[in-house]
């Protein structure tokens, strides 16, 4: 009785490491979807924060 307990523990432990495993390479995933994503999108939209004025005001003096 205890020989089976003890297997079905030992069993779990692979699965559950198995699952770790895996739990991780999605947490890095997700990480790295979210620097792309950061990249992608926030640093544009900031750099337009400081080109649009830019070039509003150079429009602006060429029309005048």
């Amino acid at each position: 009785m205890n020989e089976d307990i003890i297997k079905k523990i030992e069993e779990q432990d692979e699965k559950l490491e198995a699952i770790w495993d895996s739990v991780e390479k999605t947490r890095k995933y997700f990480l790295i979807i979210i620097w792309i994503t950061v990249l992608t999108v926030v640093l544009p939209a900031v750099g337009l924060l400081f080109a649009i004025p830019k070039f509003l005001s150079s429009y602006s003096s060429m029309m005048i």
